[in-house]
């Protein structure tokens, strides 16, 4: 954990320093070596969450990225048990920021519990996903809106273990490394998958880190993304229609429909 209580405020680990969990009261202590982040530990083996991992500097970089009273949130479920959400804004948005390997049956929990949440993925953990994001986003098609994008495709871009989720998965292929114009798009932009279809068509958004994080501070969803695919399934059907609809007929008897682009 980033922070604990010291007399009753947040602070965090510094060498000698012994605090409070927030979450359960039991005592921590700061783990303030050279070759790890610095970070607060139950004594023992105890861990208050079951869904806690161990801290990157990939985690902290993005939670620094928000504010103090929303980082490592408290919430509580049905059966009392406490889960510390990494990120939770005041509109009720969680962010949780997933390095390490997650089990299939965690990342559904996760999602029922907090339901409004959004995942932020390290993508420079495996050293396939990369390559196989650069080999396979050229099989993205453009949409009528600016940075979003179509694929009947999505295993050629993303790991299969996040293909079907319930909430927006934003890929991080940057990771810790600096950025500049020489870096390739890929990498400058967290690439989202969006949930559910598009007239059997995965929905991937693209937005620049300090656009996301803009949108994440400011709005309840990061993006709107049922009524993306939603209207996004809706043209393509519309689309297939009218091709059936014009089949066959000579060139200067169709009509073409005047089309307004959408914002969201």
């Amino acid at each position: 954990m980033r922070c604990a209580l010291i007399n009753g405020e947040r602070h965090e680990a510094e060498p000698r320093l012994v605090g409070t969990c927030p979450g359960c009261a039991q005592a921590m202590i700061a783990k303030c070596g050279d070759q790890r982040i610095h970070n607060w530990a139950h004594k023992g083996m105890r861990v208050c969450d079951p869904w806690w991992e161990p801290e990157t500097p990939w985690h902290r970089a993005w939670k620094r990225e928000f504010d103090d009273a929303w980082q490592e949130v408290i919430l509580h479920d049905e059966l009392a048990e406490k889960h510390i959400a990494d990120v939770r804004t005041d509109h009720g948005l969680v962010l949780e920021f997933q390095h390490s390997h997650i089990s299939p049956l965690e990342r559904q929990s996760r999602e029922a519990y907090y339901r409004n949440m959004a995942w932020i993925v390290d993508g420079t953990r495996r050293k396939r996903d990369l390559p196989r994001f650069i080999d396979g986003h050229r099989s993205l098609r453009p949409t009528p809106w600016r940075g979003i994008y179509a694929t009947p495709f999505p295993q050629e871009c993303f790991p299969s273990d996040w293909l079907d989720r319930a909430v927006p998965v934003f890929f991080d292929f940057a990771g810790m490394e600096p950025l500049d114009q020489r870096v390739g798009i890929e990498r400058r932009l967290l690439w989202g998958l969006l949930p559910g279809r598009a007239d059997g068509h995965a929905v991937i958004v693209a937005l620049a880190r300090q656009r996301l994080v803009l949108a994440a501070r400011t709005r309840p969803q990061i993006v709107p993304a049922r009524e993306i695919v939603v209207t996004l399934g809706y043209r393509y059907r519309a689309a297939r229609v009218e091709g059936r609809r014009y089949a066959g007929l000579p060139a200067w008897r169709r009509r073409t429909r005047r089309r307004h682009a959408t914002r969201f």
